[in-house]
């Protein structure tokens, strides 16, 4: 599955309480956060191209080696714009993926990162309100989690969830 959003609504803290739950109920899974596959710079500027080639080689190459191991489910958090990015997210892992939009209020999202140590997470709340004022990443969900509560809260939400949908 994959658990999208703007950024500062909690996607990987969700992942992470997911993976958690499923580690205790001994289920097969691995848990990616996304946004951590593509991170470089060589140090010539941005070449989008190529940074998708390099985050699909990562995803891919993680991927495989999880599901050598005899992992069955992913749990994969990052932030996906639209239909497209989906499309090539699904052609690295071999598995139906659904797809959670995970979204908070505005004020939540601010809170969240004005509070983060790093001057990349106050950048990505000019990301975020970017995202949200042009819906941004939107309509490419099977299920939407309002995350207002608490993270295990909406960890048990997205698992009920899952639960009772088709993994066929």
């Amino acid at each position: 599955m994959v658990i999208t959003g703007v950024y500062g609504t909690g996607k990987s803290s969700v992942a992470e309480e997911m993976a958690d739950r499923l580690e205790r109920e001994r289920v097969s899974y691995a848990a990616i956060d996304l946004d951590w596959l593509g991170w470089f710079d060589t140090g010539g500027g941005g070449n989008e191209e190529a940074a998708e080639r390099v985050f699909l080689a990562n995803l891919r190459a993680i991927v495989d080696n999880y599901l050598r191991a005899g992992v069955e489910r992913f749990v994969l958090a990052g932030s996906v714009t639209d239909r497209d990015e989906l499309g090539r997210l699904a052609a690295v892992v071999p598995i139906p993926l659904r797809v959670v939009w995970l979204h908070a209020p505005f004020e939540d999202i601010e809170r969240r990162l004005l509070a983060a140590p790093t001057t990349g997470r106050r950048n990505d709340l000019q990301v975020a309100e970017k995202w949200l004022a042009e819906g941004i990443g939107t309509g490419i969900d099977d299920f939407a989690v309002e995350n207002t509560g608490s993270i295990q809260d909406a960890a048990t939400t997205i698992l009920d969830w899952l639960g009772r949908t088709p993994t066929h």
